[in-house]
């Protein structure tokens, strides 16, 4: 990013005369005053913490211009470069909204209620074997993160790839009106966020929310294996391709053979080519098969799809395996949870080829709402002792699973703690676990089994 501050307040609509500073250089943008390169146009947020009491600190780490809130206007540094707004957030909105217009890359936009991080991985890894590409950091899937995410691109930047997560209805909405994407994908429907939005079916309309900026000329890429998406589909007046795994798909898996750390598969398409992901699970074949044809769509070559999907780099804690220093094998897939996407991970965690025991690690499930502890429950028909082993239990909700497997596994087996002191929990596993048993952990983010992780593995 290279810009002139004058560039910034035209975009931002500034209140104020700039001309003092106009040719003030920005190189990077950012809304942490820890987290800024020399440079930088620090955004100071308001929200917890008021951004506007970190100006100094944003200076010391070499920050050379802030956009500063009209209603702070009394506190107004007069010896700093400051491009007045009457909110901030909206500045950092316009302006990534101006920038974005300006370098003109393909966009492709990702959401979904599990698998858009990975997809979103996917279709970067796709995309960087033919066009210098750019794909939203971390978590950054809202509406601070994603014009981060824009303003982070450089002018070479042709692909940009955008996740957008959600927890209420408009998000998706205003936030596909930013980046007008060319391509708009969703991963698949579940339960997240169900305590907001009630119902699966209110969840697909706040999903479908993505195409709202959708290029009329661009293509909307769903899982066709959810009826509710194809039924909302219907109302998409642009060009629409199905992905999953049945066969009345647009493009569909065939083939599908699951090792223990990574997943191959052919397709219709491309019938002769075998694709490999460095990950367990059909869940994650459907997230490949989103990103494949993303790539077709972006003219990817085959040979070049089945690199980049057999090398991806793949955001830490989505299924991922690693080692202890005892030689445990452990499954973290601790970013986040939902019924739908423990029963996927357990389904492909069964399949792990052990001399030892597996061993199941879960933590509650948050914002299920009324029907919290009934889809807790509901989770007993994915574990039984034949398969999974010992079954660790973490937070308050999971008493309802407790509860539903009493009768299939013995007190020896079934580990409940309501606590979420990591604690008792980390020392009984490590009391139990030997050398060739595996372990699956996840759970919400909120619950942070990542702690346990660590712990498992000093």
């Amino acid at each position: 990013m290279k810009i002139k501050l004058a560039e910034v307040a035209v975009a931002v609509n500034a209140l104020n005369d700039i001309t003092e500073y106009a040719d003030v250089e920005i190189t990077s943008v950012a809304f942490d005053s820890r987290d800024l390169k020399p440079g930088a146009l620090f955004i100071p947020l308001v929200a917890e913490n008021d951004g506007h009491e970190f100006l100094a600190n944003a200076r010391e780490n070499g920050a050379v211009a802030t956009l500063w809130a009209n209603d702070h206007i009394a506190n107004r540094p007069n010896d700093f470069p400051v491009v007045v707004v009457e909110d901030t957030l909206i500045g950092l909105q316009e302006l990534a909204r101006d920038y974005l217009a300006k370098m003109s890359p393909k966009v492709v936009a990702i959401t979904g209620s599990n698998g858009k991080t990975t997809t979103k991985d996917l279709i970067a890894a796709i995309g960087s074997t033919q066009y210098n590409t750019i794909k939203t950091p971390e978590n950054f899937n809202n509406e601070i993160g994603v014009p981060i995410t824009i303003l982070r691109m450089e002018k070479s930047t042709e692909l940009l790839v955008v996740e957008m997560g959600m927890d209420r209805f408009g998000q998706l909405e205003f936030l596909s009106n930013l980046v007008k994407p060319d391509m708009a994908v969703i991963t698949m429907i579940g339960e997240a966020h169900i305590e907001f939005f009630k119902t699966r079916a209110r969840i697909t309309d706040a999903k479908m929310e993505i195409v709202a900026g959708l290029n009329q000329a661009g293509l909307f890429i769903y899982n066709g294996d959810e009826p509710l998406l194809r039924e909302r589909a219907l109302n998409v007046k642009q060009a629409k391709q199905t992905f999953g795994l049945t066969n009345d798909n647009d493009l569909y898996a065939t083939e599908i053979e699951t090792g223990d750390y990574a997943t191959s598969f052919k397709t219709n398409k491309w019938p002769d080519l075998t694709f490999t992901i460095p990950v367990v699970g059909e869940y994650n074949v459907a997230n490949a098969l989103a990103a494949l044809a993303v790539g077709s769509e972006l003219k990817i070559s085959p040979e070049n799809l089945q690199v980049a999907l057999r090398n991806v780099i793949l955001t830490a804690n989505r299924t991922q395996w690693l080692k202890n220093h005892n030689d445990v094998r452990i499954l973290s897939d601790v970013y986040n949870s939902n019924p739908t996407a423990v029963k996927e991970v357990v389904k492909a965690f069964k399949d792990t080829k052990t001399t030892g025991k597996r061993v199941v690690v879960l933590g509650d499930m948050l914002e299920l709402g009324d029907d919290s502890k009934a889809l807790h429950a509901s989770l007993a028909d994915s574990l039984n002792p034949a398969e999974i082993q010992e079954v660790f239990l973490m937070g308050k909700d999971m008493e309802a699973l407790k509860d539903a497997l009493a009768d299939k596994y013995t007190q020896a087996q079934l580990h409940y703690y309501p606590s979420l002191d990591k604690e008792p929990l980390v020392n009984d596993l490590k009391a139990t676990l030997a050398s060739d048993d595996v372990i699956l952990l996840k759970g919400s983010h909120g619950i942070h089994l990542e702690q346990v992780l660590s712990l498992l593995m000093q």
